[in-house]
């Protein structure tokens, strides 16, 4: 077999492969006696047939499948002996497909870059911590006592966090809109659901009221129909409602799987539980800054494949959440692409990191993530059990861990700044740069 290679950019390589004929041959004999051996044909005993009939009519057949399979194997080989290592299928350009002469052609396909990272001691990281004090405890407690409030039917006039059930209808140039109608809509004033001045319309409105209401739509309404445009909304008022918020007590707690441990045993597992948000909070934003300085660290190019078939994995995923009739390739590439970018380098880079750094799962490590996860849950033993009889399961979890060592190796070597904040800071989502 005769192999030549062309870099034709810095990824892509041009392939020139030429097999013997006598391979190819080898192969269409070879498929022609296993069809021989069951080939059912008037006249003839199974096993019996003349070679000459079955060449007649299954060599085109046989033939194509042989230079099939001739090609997969002959690239594979040539990618072998030459050391190199593909990013994606190749395209395949025939040169000599002709019977009795040795077959050439072209493999057009990308190679993963080579390269070694580097920079990690230019990577500035700005690392948090922070500690769950009794005030954040209180301040969510509170919070889970809004979560669970139930409304109660008053007499009085409505307020802000006051919850109405009402009819409206709504027009536009005196004509009634579509979805601008409902009966018996829960709302809760001060809820920001309706248009502004719809809520704030409704203060001080009693049950068995109407009230008229003269709005706007904004100007980047969702609705590019109803954008702008002046409305009338006549609104009854059926009842209203004020908050409740549920005592402290053991029926409360109960809701959240916890009885018998009284406010104390309450407050314990809250805390808890936010220490392990805290702690989970901090490690991501760590991780994201030490992404980030990788890199900026290792500006590398992306393999076309590898950028594609991430696009592909955006775009399931995106309908999978999002649901509707739309099919994943309607959804335009470029609404993916700086996404899908960053996940093929950042994936390219890790490994390169693991490879480096000679770096494998901890498995210490791996059983108290596992384990970390369990005590969310009132049977944490059998979580934990149930992690290491899933093979698939538990493999995630080790990739999860090779990705912190990965964190830990860079800190290692970066610029680590140590900063203290409140819990309320550590665990607020960083947010997203604007665009200009």
């Amino acid at each position: 077999m005769q192999v030549s290679v062309e870099n034709t950019s810095a990824l892509e390589r041009r392939m020139t492969i030429g097999v013997p004929a006598e391979r190819i041959e080898a192969e269409v004999n070879k498929r022609l006696q296993q069809t021989a051996q069951k080939a059912k044909i008037p006249g003839f005993r199974p096993g019996k047939v003349p070679m000459s009939v079955i060449r007649q009519r299954y060599e085109a057949d046989a033939r194509q499948e042989a230079l099939g399979n001739v090609i997969q194997a002959s690239f594979y080989e040539a990618v072998v002996e030459q050391k190199l290592n593909p990013a994606g299928a190749p395209s395949v350009e025939p040169k000599v497909f002709e019977k009795g002469k040795d077959l050439e052609y072209i493999a057009t396909f990308e190679v993963f870059p080579e390269f070694e990272v580097t920079g990690l001691d230019t990577v500035a990281i700005e690392r948090l911590s922070a500690e769950v004090a009794d005030a954040d405890l209180d301040k969510m407690l509170d919070v889970l006592r809004k979560q669970n409030t139930r409304f109660e039917v008053t007499e009085r006039a409505a307020q802000n966090e006051d919850q109405l059930n009402i009819d409206f209808v709504g027009k536009v140039d005196g004509e009634v809109f579509a979805g601008g109608s409902a009966k018996g809509t829960q709302l809760v004033l001060g809820s920001g659901r309706m248009i502004p001045g719809f809520e704030d319309g409704l203060v001080g409105a009693k049950a068995g009221e109407e009230r008229v209401l003269t709005l706007t739509f904004p100007e980047d309404y969702q609705n590019l129909d109803l954008a702008g445009k002046a409305a009338e909304f006549t609104v009854t008022v059926n009842t209203v409602s004020e908050p409740k918020l549920p005592e402290l007590n053991e029926e409360f707690f109960a809701q959240f799987g916890i009885k018998e441990t009284g406010i104390e045993g309450f407050r314990a597992e809250v805390r808890k539980n936010m220490e392990r948000e805290l702690r989970q909070a901090i490690k991501s934003k760590v991780k994201s800054q030490v992404m980030d300085g990788l890199l900026a660290a290792n500006p590398i190019e992306v393999p076309k494949a590898l950028l594609s078939n991430e696009v592909d994995r955006l775009r399931v995923q995106a309908v999978q959440q999002f649901g509707g009739n739309i099919k994943p390739d309607q959804l335009p590439a470029e609404l993916f692409e700086e996404q899908a970018k960053r996940r093929v380098v950042l994936g390219l880079i890790v490994a390169e990191v693991v490879k480096q750094f000679d770096l494998k799962p901890d498995e210490d490590r791996v059983r108290e993530m596992i384990q970390e996860m369990a005590s969310a849950y009132q049977e944490p033993e059998q979580v934990v059990a149930w992690y290491y009889k899933n093979d698939q399961q538990l493999n995630e979890v080790r990739s999860v861990v090779l990705e912190e060592q990965v964190v830990d190796t860079v800190l290692q070597k970066a610029k680590v700044t140590d900063k203290a904040v409140s819990y309320e800071e550590a665990v607020k989502p960083v947010e997203a740069p604007q665009a200009d």
